[in-house]
């Protein structure tokens, strides 16, 4: 068996279904199972997956998947929409054309849970591994509004209320049902027939084929996991009635499935609050660990640019760090470069709020997609996944441990005086974070990046801004800090610390 869970956050859930005009205000509900897969696919390729699993058990998941129909247990909502008049870009009668557009979705409990259930499906366990990881870096499912939280069930005991049926009746209780066209992936197995038959239909096995005979046979891939890779622009242009290598099944869903009752009541979800957040870079060359504050900085700038745009102009100011409360005690976001191999060169991004990231500062988060400086450096930016700092254990900042060492310059954050020195003021900076005191501050005078020695000189230790900051410390130190008991990390601490400086690593009693 294999059982999917999801819900969505934000209490709606968008999507048309195929072949439907956006003002038909018609909703696909439940997602059909090839947009299922297409999200699944999509989610392999845009979060990472391809590095750590190979094609072929993303093939042999969707082939699996693809066998079987899927039942579901839909939960009530509230079907509505809004209407948006959508410049058009030219002038009529003397003022901007507009067009009357209806965005329809349904209003849904955030703590409801969609089940689609596939009975009779077993995966191998590597695929069962990819289907966990691919489930919890979904974004989305439908358009980009529906964002949504996945997680794979491991043994459901539940009753679906929508199968794929003939009969618009329960039998056993004679209820009448409604049905619903959704689109299912023909059996991977039967694929390849199928498309034979269509090359033949079409004459596409010609030697000189016509402008949309090449249109038809360039959305037919050989394979059929490919035709879950092709744009619907190309579908459209194409002609296709139905996409490639899918038929429309009739399911049967609850005649009540959605209510009209406009005072439908929502509870509060319930979940466990998102603190952080990993994005990958790709490029080459990658930027050296020694400049971490710019590609702090960089990061920082980007997650507001992206805010901006999605969400209407505004900036969660847990990623800005602007308009905090008076007794915010660095409560907002780090933006703390890895370099998870020790190659010497920065391959991640650690973005860590303990006050917690909304859902707007992880919708800005995920659309990053690139980094640039003046100078001329650029890197693609992949969003790996979110949650809380156990979610992301291959993080090398994370971790809980007694002893914890610098991998950038910690700066202290005031001026030293007499029995303040540099011990003291990391005594003051846990206290104010309500970590405990350490037990004792060792000064390490280098450590080693990409196998070469280095000390707090080498690295760039100031803020790339116009405005005149206090900066008490300008070299720098590595130190050792060592407490009691075993702390939970990430740990950053000092002057720049949430773009990179003063980042430190559990050591080697690491839990």
């Amino acid at each position: 068996m294999v059982t999917i869970a999801f819900c969505f956050p934000a209490g709606r859930y968008h999507a048309t279904p195929w072949g439907r005009h956006v003002n038909e205000a018609e909703i696909e509900w439940p997602p059909s199972p090839w947009r299922i897969l297409r999200a699944l696919v999509a989610t392999w390729h845009r979060k990472g997956a391809s590095d750590r699993y190979p094609t072929a058990v993303l093939d042999g998941l969707v082939e699996r998947l693809s066998s079987n129909l899927p039942s579901y247990r839909l939960p009530c909502g509230v079907r509505t929409h809004s209407r948006h008049y959508m410049p058009q870009g030219r002038l009529k009668t003397g003022r901007e054309d507009t067009s009357l557009i209806f965005d329809a979705f349904l209003r849904l409990d955030p703590q409801a849970e969609l089940i689609a259930n596939w009975p009779h499906t077993i995966l191998e366990p590597e695929q069962y591994a990819l289907l966990d990881e691919l489930t919890r870096d979904l974004g989305f499912l439908g358009r980009a509004e529906s964002w949504v939280e996945a997680w794979r069930i491991e043994s459901w005991e539940g009753e679906a209320n929508c199968h794929p049926s003939e009969i618009s009746m329960d039998i056993d209780t004679g209820e009448m049902l409604e049905p619903v066209r959704l689109m299912t992936p023909r059996p991977a197995e039967e694929y390849a027939t199928w498309r034979n038959s269509m090359i033949r239909q079409h004459g596409l096995d010609a030697k000189k084929l016509k402008k949309p005979q090449r249109a038809i046979l360039s959305t037919l891939p050989e394979r059929f996991i490919d035709t879950l890779r092709l744009e619907t622009s190309d579908l459209q242009q194409a002609g296709w009635s139905l996409p490639p290598g899918t038929r429309a099944v009739i399911y049967q869903r609850p005649s009540g499935n959605f209510t009209q009752d406009s005072a439908l009541r929502f509870t509060k979800p319930n979940r466990v609050q998102t603190t952080t957040a990993r994005l990958a870079l790709a490029g080459r060359p990658l930027p050296r660990l020694e400049d971490a504050i710019k590609i702090g900085e960089l990061a920082r700038v980007a997650a507001i640019k992206n805010a901006e745009k999605a969400n209407g102009g505004y900036v969660p100011a847990v990623l800005s760090g602007h308009h905090l409360p008076v007794d915010n005690r660095h409560g907002h976001a780090f933006y703390l470069p890895e370099d998870a191999d020790r190659d010497g060169y920065i391959d991640h991004i650690l973005v860590h709020a303990p006050a917690g990231i909304s859902a707007e500062g992880i919708r800005a988060l995920d659309r990053i997609t690139r980094l640039w400086e003046r100078d001329g450096g650029e890197w693609q930016i992949l969003y790996e996944g979110s949650g809380t700092v156990k979610d992301l254990p291959q993080s090398p900042y994370l971790g809980r441990a007694r002893i914890w060492t610098s991998v950038t310059p910690y700066l202290h954050p005031w001026h030293i005086k007499k029995n303040f020195g540099v011990a003291e003021q990391i005594a003051r900076e846990c206290r104010q974070r309500e970590l405990p005191e350490p037990v004792e501050v060792k000064k390490v005078e280098r450590i080693i990046v990409g196998g070469k020695k280095r000390r707090p000189v080498h690295f760039h230790r100031f803020r790339s801004t116009h405005k005149r900051l206090t900066q008490p410390d300008t070299r720098g130190h590595f130190v050792q800090i060592i407490f009691a008991k075993p702390v939970d990390g990430p740990l950053a601490l000092g002057f720049g610390c949430h773009y990179g400086l003063g980042v430190f690593s559990p050591g080697d009693e690491k839990e």
